[in-house]
């Protein structure tokens, strides 16, 4: 009998029910056929860099032990070699094609003859998809809808955003728990990363509404300060007048001039913002209250009424959209809702087309 054996054999058996299941014809010619049945578990290495959309590259290697080439030479079978049964099912592989070959080896005690056996499988995408892809989507989608709630919702917002960045990070850990550590990074990695990236990033923009939020805030109690100030400047400039008509009234703009006045070094003081709307020839220029009190008719008949048009700053069509919302936490959310779905949307075209439509270049 040659001494056959699986170089790659992990564990094996025989078949003894009922009887060994074995048996031996021999030919009038003289050749001899002789059969058994045996089931093992063979080691395959696997690249898992593609993972779950791989394909993988197991080898059947059977050799001879202790019989040289100049003994014993394993030859296939010119037609159908290896034969594989029509209803082979296996629950994540589908078995597309087989390739056999030879892997004689030499020694220092001689060559001995090897047959080899290309096994290529490709995995089932399917059930990925619906355990791993599609949850970890949805959870990005869930996340979104911190976007559309109340800036003032805190509880809402940060238990939305808790609670679908422990629920991405679980089913990550629970991914990487049915594979085994690897030192290089896996199509599957790439995926869950950057969905808890996008998860990550809609609690911190939270956390970035509520700072513009409370901002907003300050500024529009500093605003309410300013104008009161502006108030009573305004009216400590306004005095009797000691000439002119009855019931009349000057406006104090030397006290004004001398107070806003630029310095030596050509700096302008801040003045009240509901006051000063622009500067002109170093001096504040008055839009929204008139330079001086109206008259009734007893009034100074050579002081004339005057009007200062400003012409705002020129905005294009995005400013001019932002400018329908009031707040800068508004305006975060509303940017927001664009641009997480835009950016995710990208994302899924670029890593569906670098692992779906890939050259598989197997070196066979």
């Amino acid at each position: 009998m040659p001494d056959l054996f699986f170089k790659n054999e992990k564990t094996g058996h025989f078949h003894d029910i009922i009887l060994p299941n074995r048996y031996i014809r021999i030919y009038p010619n003289g050749d001899v056929l002789y059969s058994i049945r045996i089931s093992m578990t063979l080691s395959c290495p696997m690249n898992l860099k593609l993972y779950p959309l791989d394909t993988q590259v197991c080898q059947l290697l059977m050799a001879s032990y202790g019989w040289t080439t100049d003994d014993l030479l394993f030859l296939w079978e010119e037609n159908e070699p290896i034969q594989v049964t029509k209803n082979l099912y296996l629950p994540r592989f589908t078995l597309e094609h087989f390739v056999p070959t030879y892997c004689n080896s030499k020694t220092n005690t001689g060559e001995y003859s090897c047959l080899q056996v290309n096994l290529i499988f490709k995995r089932e995408f399917s059930y990925y998809l619906i355990q791993y892809y599609i949850p970890c989507c949805m959870l990005v989608i869930v996340s979104w809808v911190s976007f559309w709630l109340d800036q003032y919702a805190v509880p809402a917002r940060v238990a939305l955003g808790v609670t679908t960045l422990l629920t991405m990070s679980t089913q990550t850990a629970g991914i990487n728990q049915s594979l085994p550590p690897v030192s290089y990074t896996k199509a599957i990695d790439v995926w869950t990363g950057v969905c808890l990236t996008f998860v990550f990033g809609a609690l911190l923009e939270f956390a970035l509404v509520n700072y513009a939020s409370r901002s907003d805030f300050q500024r529009k109690k500093q605003r309410r300060h300013w104008e009161m100030e502006s108030q009573a400047a305004y009216d400590a400039s306004v005095v009797p007048s000691t000439s002119g008509g009855e019931g009349g009234f000057h406006h104090n703009h030397r006290d004004l001039r001398d107070q806003y006045s630029p310095d030596n070094d050509g700096h302008i003081p801040e003045y009240p913002s509901m006051v000063r709307e622009r500067m002109e020839n170093g001096f504040p220029a008055f839009a929204m209250r008139p330079l001086v009190p109206p008259f009734r008719d007893g009034g100074p008949a050579h002081l004339r009424s005057c009007e200062v048009h400003l012409q705002g700053a020129p905005t294009n069509c995005f400013q001019t959209w932002l400018a329908k919302f009031s707040t800068r936490s508004k305006r975060i959310d509303v940017i927001a809702r664009i641009t997480f779905p835009l950016v995710f949307a990208l994302f899924n075209v670029a890593y569906w087309s670098a692992y779906l439509f890939r050259d598989d270049e197997m070196q066979i």
